[in-house]
């Protein structure tokens, strides 16, 4: 039976009180002093983890035995930050190009600003390292604040990321808590009905690593299912200036440094933890595998648009975003252990079902010890522990492990988008009085601009095709 198309009245029925407003669904001053206390005393355990390479360096087997590698201290002094060379603006040989987006390479150069010339290169690592650490700790405050607002009623579930295991290991990493702290502003911006901000902050973001970028895919499924195109286009649109306002000036400036990011993520072979993986003994290319894993993901997105124009009722903006994400995770060449940084505020705003994400971040660590204890094996010529079989196993059941911990995650949020009744935060909306969009259905916190909106594109079993504005006025 092709059901009814929402009446613009349905979508603020079914409670009697009058909805919270969003003032009183905002955390506290007390409440957000302690999550930024309680993510303080998580970088300290942060930083400990790496304090063994703090003291003795950085060189292998022994950054892998002790689990503390981190790219600051790698790149800084291979890719002529410790020679004082700027990213893209100084000429260097192309082994010293370094392989990271714009804005990301930006932060890398004005951090390196900061570490005075001791003449102790050692010394001057550390301090690198330490300027940095500052940086992505900052990001992390950023980031549970604004996951805190974001999540209004349910601002509790910021502590999952004020203390996730894979933030305290993986912060200190990379540079990806940036990106990660700009995808949650954006977020934030959104459910404020903020949209061109909100395409500001993913243009940001997607100048640090490329994964924002797919959050457009979210708000072009809403856009789609609801007929209101004008949320998609004014975020787009400051989405693409913020990005070519980073980008151009070294498209112009430096084009093959610049682009070494793109060639280097297509040429670059299965490594680090990928589903692809079990695939490598074939010796195919890393071109080969790039065609492989762009055909997957489209596939996946061609799926999760089919649920979300399908579904009986419109998902959730966090929900679409962690499924597009995720999926993207799922079928990539690379699965670096700091990427599960972009799934855990993610996570905590699509499914937050505590048991569940303690459960996948104790996958998570297993993993990480797993990757490190192999690296530790390579690098010391198979001398670590003797080149002993449980360290390989390790590492393979953690593989396996982390990807069948993010396919259960995947599929109760796709459970959840097939019947509302199961979504948490839909129920503590409703329990808060929040609107409705059917009987005992709230509203998406996070939705936006399209709060309210009626469904004008349905595709089976919802519906049939594009449905009348039945008199409503809000498809513009």
């Amino acid at each position: 039976m092709t059901s009814q198309p929402r009446r613009p009245a349905d979508t603020r029925t079914g409670s009697a009180a009058a909805p919270p407003s969003p003032a009183a669904l905002r955390p506290g001053p007390r409440w957000i002093g302690i999550l930024v206390g309680l993510t303080a005393v998580a970088a300290v355990v942060g930083l400990l983890t790496k304090q063994w390479c703090r003291v003795n360096g950085w060189a292998a087997p022994g950054v892998h035995v002790h689990m503390c590698y981190s790219d600051f201290a790698q790149l800084f002094p291979t890719r002529g930050l410790s020679d004082g060379h700027f990213p893209f603006y100084t000429p260097l040989p192309p082994e010293q190009w370094m392989e990271y987006p714009a804005l990301l390479a930006v932060v890398a150069g004005v951090t390196m600003w900061l570490v005075p010339d001791s003449g102790d290169l050692h010394e001057r690592t550390v301090t690198y390292f330490d300027v940095n650490a500052v940086g992505v700790v900052l990001c992390w405050v950023v980031l549970v604040i604004a996951t805190a607002y974001t999540a209004r009623g349910r601002s509790r579930d910021a502590l999952l990321v004020a203390l996730a295991p894979g933030i305290i290991l993986t912060s200190m990493l990379n540079w990806d808590l940036w990106a990660v702290m700009l995808a949650a502003l954006a977020l934030w911006a959104w459910t404020a009905h903020r949209p061109t901000l909100a395409g500001l902050l993913i243009g940001l973001g997607t100048a640090l690593k490329l994964y924002p970028l797919f959050f457009f895919g979210a708000i072009l499924v809403l856009a789609l299912r609801t007929g209101r195109w004008r949320g998609l286009i004014t975020s787009l649109a400051a989405g693409v200036a913020a990005w070519l306002a980073v980008n151009v000036p070294f498209m112009l400036t430096a084009f093959d440094q610049w682009f070494r990011f793109y060639t280097f993520s297509g040429d670059r072979a299965v490594s680090f933890s990928s589903t692809w993986l079990s695939l490598a003994w074939t010796g195919w290319s890393g071109e080969t595998f790039s065609t492989l894993q762009n055909g997957m993901f489209a596939l996946c997105c061609a799926g999760i648009a089919w649920l979300g124009l399908s579904a009986r009722h419109r998902p959730r903006m966090a929900q679409l975003c962690f499924l597009i994400v995720a999926s993207f995770l799922l079928w990539g060449k690379v699965y670096s252990p700091q990427f599960v940084m972009w799934l855990i505020p993610l996570v905590v705003l699509a499914t937050p079902r505590w048991r569940a994400f303690w459960i996948w971040q104790a996958v998570e660590v297993y993993h990480w010890g797993g990757v490190w204890m192999e690296s530790a094996r390579i690098t010391s010529g198979g001398a670590f522990a003797d080149g002993a079989w449980w360290i390989t196993a390790w590492y393979a059941s953690g593989i396996v492990a982390h990807i069948v911990a993010l396919v259960w995650l995947m599929v109760t949020v796709v459970k959840d988008i097939l019947d509302p009744a199961r979504d948490p935060v839909r129920r503590t909306a409703l329990a808060q009085g929040a609107p409705t969009i059917a009987p005992g259905v709230a509203e998406d916190p996070h939705a936006g601009v399209y709060a309210g909106a009626p469904d004008r594109l349905l595709l089976p079993p919802a519906g049939r095709g594009l449905q009348p504005a039945e008199g409503s006025t809000s498809g513009s």
